[in-house]
């Protein structure tokens, strides 16, 4: 019984050295964030990026939007995405065989008409069926394809992208309008960056018109809300932190852009990945660098693209099991990039702290708080140490949450209101009470069942952003 006691306070003292760690690491992202978004804002602030595109030798964008089942809002999103500010882009919409009347509504609504189109490239993907042409919308394209999940439907749409930059959006996401000027920006800027990821923030709660956030609110879920935080949190100083070190292991499958070419030669997504968005960045690290150590991953800080995000704890879940199965898939495919010096910061910082605090951070968590609970039934936790855990545990979460709307606040300010103020430093405290700890059993489930073989995909039903109101 001794020996189980010590061995059970070892592991105590592990679990806080761990949380003292995390918030190290944290506040040093934080500060950094925060001087890389001020030089990012004072650079953009009085910018005209349109007349600079006008000017410049600018790069032609081909937008890839993969859809499924998407009839209820894609002629809507269509014409949205349509209306995107930029000098020259060609909209490529992949139906990825819907069963729903998604491409009937396609063709009807936007006057498509078949064409001969052989393929610019020849990355493998499901049979494309058709390839239809708008007769009264030039830059318009519309595929056909038999069912072969997301991956595959982009790898499709680039076979007929015709333009040097593809940017890759969810169907359902609602951009600026200016987003195509700004993540294109880093492509003109540097020709060593072959990826750039847009910044993702929460639409729901927020008021839509014809495809366009009009007026930005909060959404009366508890759910979302505490989802808006989290995506302050990781997109504010979480990515934007590992930008500085040339560390981006992942931008966002539901807005990013990258150089067609470079795409191609590494063959494409990864058909059947269950990450496919970080599974194609760790591979363009892996062969652009060894070729060129100056090769740039980046990441736009700018608010630029508007997701819905799920407000039931079953869709919630299934969402974040995926996540974490995605990553660690992921970090087990490109295990070598692990303390690899020929990657610089990336290998020697970014991956280890993937591996630490995204991979086995929910099972040290989740076992901590069980552990904890046990130590404090057994009565062998000293009074100091039980304040200091519960503080590691709880309180770094809520200062770190509330810095992130503090530098939301303090950067973009997309919250106009003192109410949406005061709602948000409210969830940053509410959400430490019971949904991080619900969000590591998710975390925790998704790592147990990646490892007993279920790694399929599950739905993600969600009701539509056309119906949010703030």
């Amino acid at each position: 019984m001794s020996e189980f006691l010590k061995i059970l306070m070892i592991f105590n003292y592990l679990v806080l050295f761990y949380f003292l760690t995390v918030i190290t690491i944290y506040i040093i992202l934080n500060i950094v964030s925060f001087f890389k978004i001020l030089s990012y804002k004072n650079k953009i602030e009085f910018a005209d990026l349109e007349r600079i595109f006008k000017l410049k030798n600018y790069k032609p964008i081909s937008v890839i939007v993969p859809a499924y089942n998407e009839g209820n809002n894609i002629v809507e999103n269509v014409k949205s995405l349509l209306q995107l500010i930029y000098p020259q882009f060609q909209l490529v919409v992949v139906n990825d065989g819907s069963k729903d009347d998604t491409l009937k509504k396609l063709i009807d609504n936007f006057s498509l008409k078949q064409i001969s189109f052989p393929d610019l490239y020849k990355i493998k993907s499901e049979k494309i069926n058709a390839v239809y042409k708008s007769k009264d919308i030039h830059n318009l394209t519309v595929v056909d394809k038999v069912n072969g999940g997301k991956a595959d439907a982009i790898n499709a749409g680039i076979n007929v992208a015709k333009y040097p930059l593809i940017t890759v959006i969810d169907a359902d996401s609602i951009l600026e309008r200016d987003c195509l000027l700004k993540i294109a920006q880093p492509f003109i800027e540097n020709e060593n960056v072959v990826a750039v990821g847009g910044t993702i923030r929460i639409a729901n709660g927020c008021e839509i018109k014809k495809g366009h956030i009009v007026n930005v609110g909060l959404s009366k879920n508890w759910l979302a809300r505490f989802q808006v935080v989290e995506y302050l949190r990781a997109f504010l100083f979480g990515r934007t932190g590992f930008d500085v070190i040339n560390g981006i292991l992942i931008i966002s499958g539901a807005f990013s852009c990258f150089k067609r070419d470079a795409v191609v030669e590494i063959g494409g997504y990864k058909r059947g990945s269950i990450g496919e968005d970080m599974e194609i960045v760790m591979r363009l690290h892996k062969h652009f660098r060894k070729i060129n150590p100056d090769t740039k991953i980046t990441f736009i800080p700018d608010p630029i693209c508007w997701t819905e995000a799920p407000e039931s704890l079953k869709i919630l879940m299934r969402q974040r099991t995926r996540w974490q199965k995605g990553t660690i898939e992921c970090l087990l495919i490109h295990r070598d990039l692990l303390f690899n010096f020929n990657y610089g910061l990336m290998g020697l910082i970014v991956v280890p702290y993937y591996l630490i605090y995204e991979f086995l951070g929910p099972v040290i968590e989740f076992l901590g708080y069980i552990f904890f609970i046990i130590s404090l039934l057994l009565g062998i936790l000293s009074a100091e140490f039980t304040i200091a855990f519960l503080a590691a545990a709880i309180l770094y979460g809520i200062v770190l949450s509330i810095l992130s709307v503090i530098l939301e606040e303090l950067s973009f300010k997309k919250y106009p209101k003192i109410s949406h103020l005061l709602t948000l430093f409210l969830t940053a405290v509410v959400e430490n009470f019971g949904y991080r700890q619900l969000t590591t059993w998710w975390r925790f489930k998704g790592t147990i069942e990646f490892f007993i073989g279920k790694r399929q995909w599950e739905s993600m039903e969600k009701k539509g952003l056309s119906s949010q109101k703030s």
